[in-house]
Protein backbone atom coordinates (compact mmCIF):
# COMPACT_ATOMS: atom_id res chain seq x y z
CA UNK A 1 0.00 0.00 0.00
CA UNK A 2 1.39 3.32 -1.07
CA UNK A 3 0.30 6.64 0.97
CA UNK A 4 1.06 9.87 -0.36
CA UNK A 5 0.28 13.19 1.96
CA UNK A 6 1.05 16.80 0.90
CA UNK A 7 0.79 20.15 3.45
CA UNK A 8 -0.82 22.97 1.61
CA UNK A 9 0.19 26.24 3.86
CA UNK A 10 -3.26 27.49 5.08
CA UNK A 11 -2.72 30.96 3.59
CA UNK A 12 -1.66 30.17 -0.12
CA UNK A 13 -4.77 27.55 0.32
CA UNK A 14 -7.24 30.71 1.15
CA UNK A 15 -5.68 33.01 -1.39
CA UNK A 16 -6.36 30.24 -4.41
CA UNK A 17 -9.48 29.56 -3.18
CA UNK A 18 -10.71 33.58 -3.04
CA UNK A 19 -9.16 33.92 -6.52
CA UNK A 20 -11.03 31.16 -8.05
CA UNK A 21 -14.37 32.33 -6.26
CA UNK A 22 -13.31 35.93 -7.55
CA UNK A 23 -13.28 34.64 -11.17
CA UNK A 24 -16.51 32.63 -11.02
CA UNK A 25 -18.49 36.00 -9.84
CA UNK A 26 -16.64 38.06 -12.74
CA UNK A 27 -17.92 35.67 -14.95
CA UNK A 28 -21.07 35.50 -13.46
CA UNK A 29 -21.62 39.59 -13.70
CA UNK A 30 -19.99 40.03 -17.02
CA UNK A 31 -21.52 37.37 -19.40
CA UNK A 32 -24.07 38.32 -21.22
CA UNK A 33 -27.36 36.35 -20.27
CA UNK A 34 -30.16 35.92 -22.99
CA UNK A 35 -32.31 38.72 -23.83
CA UNK A 36 -35.95 38.00 -24.02
CA UNK A 37 -37.86 39.63 -26.37
CA UNK A 38 -40.63 42.56 -24.53
CA UNK A 39 -43.67 41.55 -23.67
CA UNK A 40 -45.17 43.32 -27.10
CA UNK A 41 -42.46 42.61 -29.46
CA UNK A 42 -43.34 42.10 -32.33
CA UNK A 43 -42.00 38.40 -33.54
CA UNK A 44 -41.50 38.44 -37.69
CA UNK A 45 -41.82 34.37 -38.07
CA UNK A 46 -41.89 34.21 -42.16
CA UNK A 47 -41.03 36.22 -45.11
CA UNK A 48 -44.52 37.62 -45.37
CA UNK A 49 -44.10 38.84 -41.81
CA UNK A 50 -41.23 40.70 -42.86
CA UNK A 51 -42.22 41.65 -46.05
CA UNK A 52 -45.80 43.20 -44.38
CA UNK A 53 -43.42 44.98 -41.55
CA UNK A 54 -41.54 46.33 -44.35
CA UNK A 55 -44.86 47.45 -46.13
CA UNK A 56 -45.96 49.26 -42.67
CA UNK A 57 -42.95 51.37 -42.21
CA UNK A 58 -43.77 52.57 -45.51
CA UNK A 59 -41.53 50.86 -47.73
CA UNK A 60 -42.13 48.95 -50.89
CA UNK A 61 -40.28 45.85 -51.86
CA UNK A 62 -40.12 43.02 -53.82
CA UNK A 63 -41.65 39.73 -52.42
CA UNK A 64 -38.32 38.06 -51.89
CA UNK A 65 -35.22 39.01 -50.07
CA UNK A 66 -32.25 40.12 -52.63
CA UNK A 67 -29.84 38.56 -49.71
CA UNK A 68 -30.44 36.99 -46.35
CA UNK A 69 -27.11 36.81 -44.37
CA UNK A 70 -26.62 35.26 -40.56
CA UNK A 71 -23.90 36.29 -38.43
CA UNK A 72 -22.83 36.10 -34.59
CA UNK A 73 -23.26 39.87 -33.45
CA UNK A 74 -19.69 40.26 -31.20
CA UNK A 75 -19.96 40.39 -27.57
CA UNK A 76 -19.17 44.28 -27.55
CA UNK A 77 -19.93 47.10 -30.07
CA UNK A 78 -17.01 47.99 -31.61
CA UNK A 79 -16.16 49.58 -35.02
CA UNK A 80 -18.14 49.48 -37.51
CA UNK A 81 -21.29 48.32 -34.93
CA UNK A 82 -21.01 51.67 -33.26
CA UNK A 83 -21.24 53.81 -36.11
CA UNK A 84 -24.37 51.59 -37.29
CA UNK A 85 -26.15 51.56 -33.39
CA UNK A 86 -25.96 55.43 -33.96
CA UNK A 87 -28.45 55.10 -36.82
CA UNK A 88 -31.03 52.79 -35.06
CA UNK A 89 -30.89 54.07 -31.82
CA UNK A 90 -33.10 57.56 -33.10
CA UNK A 91 -35.44 55.02 -34.59
CA UNK A 92 -36.13 52.77 -31.18
CA UNK A 93 -33.69 49.65 -32.40
CA UNK A 94 -30.17 49.37 -30.16
CA UNK A 95 -27.90 46.54 -30.98
CA UNK A 96 -26.55 46.40 -27.40
CA UNK A 97 -28.64 44.66 -25.95
CA UNK A 98 -28.28 41.82 -28.61
CA UNK A 99 -24.35 41.37 -28.36
CA UNK A 100 -23.22 38.09 -28.82
CA UNK A 101 -25.92 36.63 -30.00
CA UNK A 102 -26.78 35.76 -33.66
CA UNK A 103 -28.69 38.27 -35.64
CA UNK A 104 -29.99 37.43 -39.37
CA UNK A 105 -30.00 39.82 -41.58
CA UNK A 106 -32.65 40.16 -44.61
CA UNK A 107 -31.94 42.42 -48.12
CA UNK A 108 -34.79 43.42 -49.31
CA UNK A 109 -35.09 45.82 -53.14
CA UNK A 110 -36.91 48.79 -52.72
CA UNK A 111 -39.43 50.03 -55.25
CA UNK A 112 -40.48 53.15 -53.92
CA UNK A 113 -37.74 55.16 -52.86
CA UNK A 114 -38.42 59.22 -53.49
CA UNK A 115 -34.92 59.93 -54.71
CA UNK A 116 -34.51 56.85 -56.98
CA UNK A 117 -36.38 54.68 -58.78
CA UNK A 118 -33.84 51.58 -58.53
CA UNK A 119 -30.82 50.23 -56.35
CA UNK A 120 -32.47 51.18 -53.16
CA UNK A 121 -32.71 48.14 -50.69
CA UNK A 122 -33.98 48.00 -47.24
CA UNK A 123 -31.63 45.53 -44.38
CA UNK A 124 -34.08 44.21 -41.99
CA UNK A 125 -32.01 42.48 -38.48
CA UNK A 126 -33.72 40.28 -36.69
CA UNK A 127 -32.73 38.69 -33.38
CA UNK A 128 -34.93 35.28 -32.97
CA UNK A 129 -37.52 36.95 -35.55
CA UNK A 130 -37.56 40.42 -33.33
CA UNK A 131 -36.85 43.40 -35.53
CA UNK A 132 -33.68 44.81 -33.54
CA UNK A 133 -32.28 47.25 -36.25
CA UNK A 134 -32.57 48.34 -40.41
CA UNK A 135 -31.59 50.30 -42.70
CA UNK A 136 -32.42 51.62 -46.60
CA UNK A 137 -29.23 52.29 -48.68
CA UNK A 138 -28.02 53.04 -52.41
CA UNK A 139 -24.81 51.38 -52.95
CA UNK A 140 -22.01 52.10 -54.83
CA UNK A 141 -20.93 55.97 -55.78
CA UNK A 142 -23.21 58.56 -54.61
CA UNK A 143 -24.92 56.16 -52.81
CA UNK A 144 -26.21 56.41 -48.66
CA UNK A 145 -27.89 54.83 -45.84
CA UNK A 146 -30.93 56.02 -43.47
CA UNK A 147 -32.79 54.90 -41.20
CA UNK A 148 -35.48 51.94 -41.97
CA UNK A 149 -38.08 54.11 -39.86
CA UNK A 150 -39.68 56.97 -41.47
CA UNK A 151 -42.49 58.12 -43.69
CA UNK A 152 -41.16 57.96 -47.26
CA UNK A 153 -41.04 61.65 -48.68
CA UNK A 154 -43.46 62.46 -51.11
CA UNK A 155 -42.38 63.22 -54.54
Amino acid sequence: MFIWTAKFPALKTLIVLLAAAMAALAFLILRVPPVAPEENARVLESNADRVGYLRELGWEVEEEPVETYEFLLPETLTEPYLSYNALQLPQGFDLGPYCGRNVSRYTYAVTNHPDRDRGVQANLYLCDGVPVAGDIFCPGANGFQEALVQAPRQN
